[in-house]
């Protein structure tokens, strides 16, 4: 399929999540027409998910006078994702790893996790309150039978 160039996308929304999750759904459709696999759309799709809530929760707190500003841009080869919050940040090596079998039972941390190993790579500023995903076609492994519910 033919596309005119990558499909690009910056809003700054409020710190509302449903608002926050209604945007992949433009991302996908890009996606589509580029013809990216279905295991890169749930995976980016997951990813931004994640992210996205973090941003509003965790970032804003639910502050609905905080805003995220929210940049995609999808071309034939590689998804790129950018996510900023108006909160003071983290220091995402702070994070625990939630597979340490102390932690098994302890909230946290997962979503982190999960961005990074279905994204093909994720960075952070210095500040912590923005984070980078980058997702590049096919670099995705085969999809188990659970993940495509």
């Amino acid at each position: 399929m033919t596309t005119d160039g990558p499909w690009k996308f910056s809003q700054s929304i409020p710190s509302d999540t449903s608002i926050g999750s209604g945007l992949v759904s433009q991302l996908l459709e890009a996606m589509m027409e580029r013809d990216w696999p279905p295991a890169d759309l749930f995976r980016t799709q997951l990813a931004y998910e994640e992210a996205i809530v973090n941003a509003i929760r965790h970032g804003n707190r639910c502050d609905l006078d905080k805003k995220v500003l929210v940049e995609m841009t999808c071309g034939d080869e590689e998804v790129w994702i950018q996510i900023t919050d108006e909160g003071k940040g983290f220091d995402p090596q702070s994070i625990p790893d939630p597979r340490q079998d102390d932690l098994l039972e302890v909230p946290g941390g997962r979503g982190c996790l999960l961005i990074h190993e279905i994204m093909s790579s994720v960075t952070y500023n210095e500040t912590g309150n923005q984070i980078t995903m980058v997702k590049i076609k096919g670099d995705s492994p085969p999809m188990d039978d659970d993940d495509d519910e």
